[in-house]
């Protein structure tokens, strides 16, 4: 990260849900270098609790402040209870990064009910009650930054993630119409894209990935969660909307605006047949 970007960050109180694991603990590790305060926050007390210790090895100074909250980003009720504490110290929130997410990747057929809506309740609603939880303040200050982590799927969705890719559209939607809104009142909107990312996340997906889904995600590299995390602060220090962290990403993106979906659906369709025929018996 330049320089200069470390005084954009300086001072900055940070709020990361999902924050004791993957891309959400690389942000708060890099945040607290740069001397930025950060709470993280997520459902399991005992990964916040490494978390934290972890973190404390690059506190650079006692200013800096470093602290955890056990919560349920789908439960609005209690996210609010939880932060309201913290929020009555801070008085404000500088950044909000709403980096708790979950996939449970599988063919539609397969997948029960259950998964689809735990997708939503925590992906796009948990967003949503995190946002609304800090938002109030950020319009009487007439400042702050929200950054949605989103995914590669939010803008072009594959074979096997009907569920997770649904919520990340949603995420890009909200994220969209956010921006618009919220520029006016001087607060700004991230949006991130992440590739795969070397995370336990997605070490949990690969357990789940159908067979084709697997052959479509091995044409891409994975990038690791500190590489990630740099180029989303670098993002976010220059005042970016979107973000795609990885050159790949870049690309992909790039192509899909400029030749429009109808290629990369034709490609991946290819692919997805190719994948296909693999897993099928060979005929006598």
């Amino acid at each position: 990260m330049p320089a200069n970007q470390s005084d954009f960050f300086q001072n900055k109180k940070v709020l990361i849900t999902g924050g004791s694991s993957g891309i959400g603990l690389a942000l708060a590790r890099l945040l607290i270098q740069n001397q930025a305060s950060v709470c993280i926050l997520s459902r399991n007390p005992e990964n916040l609790h490494k978390a934290v210790s972890e973190l404390e090895h690059h506190r650079p100074s006692p200013n800096v402040e470093i602290s955890s909250l056990s919560a349920d980003v789908s439960d609005s009720l209690s996210l609010n209870n939880v932060l309201e504490p913290l929020l009555s110290r801070w008085k404000k929130v500088d950044i909000l990064i709403n980096s708790a997410g979950v996939a449970h990747p599988g063919e539609f057929w397969n997948l029960e009910e259950k998964i689809f809506h735990q997708m939503m309740d925590i992906n796009y609603f948990g967003t949503i009650n995190a946002i609304r939880a800090v938002l109030p303040r950020m319009l009487a200050e007439k400042k702050g930054i929200i950054v949605n982590i989103s995914s590669v799927v939010g803008y072009l969705n594959i074979y096997g993630y009907t569920a997770y890719g649904a919520s990340k559209h949603a995420v890009t939607g909200l994220s969209d119409a956010l921006r618009m809104e919220l520029k006016p009142h001087g607060i700004q909107v991230s949006l991130v894209y992440p590739p795969d990312t070397d995370t336990p996340q997605l070490a949990y997906e690969n357990r789940y990935k159908p067979a084709v889904t697997k052959v479509l995600a091995s044409s891409g590299g994975v990038l690791q969660p500190d590489r990630v995390a740099g180029e989303i602060l670098t993002g976010v220090a220059r005042r970016k909307y979107l973000i795609l962290p990885g050159l790949e990403n870049k690309l992909i993106y790039l192509a899909v605006r400029l030749l429009g979906k109808g290629l990369a659906y034709a490609l991946m369709d290819s692919m997805v047949m190719s994948a296909l025929q693999r897993k099928a018996p060979a005929k006598e």
